[in-house]
């Protein structure tokens, strides 16, 4: 029985050599996801880009934050809607 020192470490045999790669990839992988979801939440993004909104949106949002008055909104309407 020669290669029982390094036939069998951790009772694996070559099956248990593929553990070792296989969660150093694993960890990586995991990493990069994580990385990627870190930067999209910092940036803010929401999912929705402002190009995918209408103008018509962007007005009804504008309107409803108080930013713009009735009058002012009405005016922007008709003029984006002509």
């Amino acid at each position: 029985m020669m290669h029982d020192g390094w036939m069998n470490w951790g009772q694996g045999g070559w099956s248990g050599m593929w553990f070792g790669p296989l969660l150093i990839i694993g960890v990586l992988v995991f990493a990069v996801v994580l990385i990627f979801a870190f930067m999209r939440a910092k940036s803010g993004s929401t999912g929705t880009t402002s190009s995918s909104r209408t103008p018509r949106q962007i007005l009804d949002e504008r309107f409803a934050r108080g930013e713009i008055n009735r009058e002012e909104f009405e005016q922007r309407r008709k003029a984006v809607e002509a």
